[in-house]
């Protein structure tokens, strides 16, 4: 039987969809979040997988297990496109900047780009709790000022610790009450290469993995130019002799942090 027509009656302006990412922006702007596919293939999510494990095993190396889980970084590994440029296929995607330059504004810069790890065994680790990308801030705004897409490596099931969100949230200041949160939290289980992406200010928690392997994602949060980078991109060794102009934008080159007068002035004379 052919879909019907959706009945209702009284409606004077509705929301339309006209292109393919329209529905995941009606999700954010509602809901907070959506899931999108990246339609990578499988050769590039197993380089991407093993360009993974090697950065993170350079930095264990460079800095140390026991330092790293002393400030709880052991299972987060920072900007990754610094290890690989195949990282650049996740914060580059097509359709997540699409989605991002539709709903923050025509230039958004890459804030972040960081692997996580959710351990096995139903280990504690330091996403687990309920936050905001942009922790600390009780406001709302009429359109995101950052967002957040988070790349799944692995499938997000239930059993693994899928992020827990709870719909809505973005559009209020005060996180809720624990029984507001216990009946209204969802779980976003995704399929391994799709993003989950967020609304920065949306409430969301990692979950609990009781599988004996570890869930792994890449987090890429994407703000407005005037947001500080979380690490400065266009000083890292690996990135300053980057090329690309579109790349160049997404990673902040034309904004670096101000030091003087005569930085204040120069950066006048590219307006």
């Amino acid at each position: 039987m052919p879909n019907q027509p959706l009945p209702f009656y009284g409606v004077r302006v509705r929301t339309t969809h006209e292109n393919k990412n329209d529905a995941h922006i009606e999700n954010i702007a509602r809901n907070g979040f959506s899931i999108v596919p990246s339609n990578l293939s499988e050769n590039d999510l197993e380089a991407i997988e093993v360009a993974f494990e090697a950065a993170h095993k350079k930095q264990n190396d460079m800095h140390g297990l026991d330092y790293l889980t002393s400030i709880d970084e052991h299972n987060t590994i920072r900007c990754l496109i610094q290890h690989d440029e195949l990282f650049f296929k996740i914060c580059n995607h097509p359709d997540i900047l699409d989605i991002c330059h539709s709903m923050i504004g025509p230039y958004v810069i890459l804030n972040q780009q960081n692997g996580i790890i959710n351990p096995g065994n139903s280990q504690r680790y330091n996403q687990g709790y309920y936050h905001r990308d942009l922790p600390y801030q009780h406001f709302t705004s009429s359109r995101p000022i950052a967002m957040n897409a988070l790349f799944c490596l692995d499938d997000f099931t239930p059993e693994n610790g899928a992020t827990w969100a709870l719909p809505g949230s973005h559009k209020h200041e005060a996180f809720p009450s624990e029984s507001y949160v216990e009946n209204n939290q969802v779980q976003a289980t995704a399929k391994r290469g799709d993003f989950v992406i967020m609304d920065c200010m949306l409430y969301h928690s990692g979950g609990v993995n009781t599988t004996d392997k570890t869930r792994r994602a890449i987090n890429n949060v994407y703000t407005i130019p005037m947001m500080r980078q979380q690490i400065e991109m266009h000083s890292l060794p690996n990135l300053k002799a980057l090329k690309d102009p579109e790349l160049r934008k997404l990673l902040g080159f034309d904004f670096p942090a101000i030091q003087s007068e005569a930085d204040y002035y120069k950066s006048r004379e590219k307006k």
